[in-house]
């Protein structure tokens, strides 16, 4: 299958370059661009694109606010964004807003096209442990203070459910769930699917949003 992209940037030079990484890629094809958010959102409506690699920085209307546009209309790409800052606000609110993960502009390109797969697969997290400190870092500014979950929805996980969530929220992979609940890597990903599903969430990043906004897991991914 071919992912097919979509490269959301003002600075045609990066968008060039990343252009031309992504065209060496035999499951991989660029079949949109734009400038701005307001292109974007106009170019999506004729364009059929899986993954959007989108700048948070950039004039008329910004990455944040275009990636919650895209996110919430049916049968959405997925979103990744770009950002020049490691730990940067714009980035926390893209995944607020529905972004499923961010990766550094200067990343190298093998982890980029990594990216990019995992984002489209809706298997893993974009740098679980970069996530995972960017939302400690803005934790204080999340509602969830009080030491129970206040999400109604979580009250629809099981026992063994919320602890898997608990450990996605931590950063570790399915394989290394597997390893501390001692269970089948199949068995945590059928977890993982259920957890989605029940609380009406597109991938593995909204879970650790969530768990975060809603005290489950809390500043230091102590659940």
């Amino acid at each position: 299958m071919t992912i097919r992209v979509m490269l959301v940037d003002d600075q045609v030079l990066l968008r060039t370059g990343f252009r031309m990484v992504l065209a060496a890629q035999p499951d991989m094809e660029v079949v949109a661009e734009a400038g701005d958010g307001v292109e974007a959102i106009a170019v999506l409506e004729s364009a059929d694109v899986d993954v959007v690699l989108m700048d948070v920085r950039m004039p008329k209307l910004d990455g944040v606010e275009a990636t919650r546009r895209i996110c919430a209309g049916p049968d959405a790409p997925k979103v990744l964004i770009l950002t020049t800052f490691d730990l940067d606000e714009y980035a926390f609110s893209a995944l607020k807003a529905g972004a499923s993960g961010f990766m550094l502009k200067d990343v190298p390109p093998g982890e980029l096209l990594a990216a990019i797969r995992a984002v489209h697969s809706g298997d893993a997290v974009v740098a679980p442990s970069t996530t995972r400190r960017l939302l400690d870092r803005f934790a204080p500014l999340l509602p969830g203070t009080e030491k129970e979950p206040r999400h109604k929805e979580l009250q629809r996980l099981t026992e063994r459910e919320r602890e898997v969530m608990v450990l996605v929220a931590q950063g570790l992979s399915n394989g290394e769930i597997a390893a501390r609940l001692v269970l089948s890597e199949a068995t945590v990903k059928t977890h993982v699917g259920r957890i989605l599903t029940k609380l009406g969430l597109r991938d593995r990043v909204q879970v650790v949003v969530l768990a975060y906004e809603t005290g489950l897991v809390r500043a230091g991914g102590h659940g």
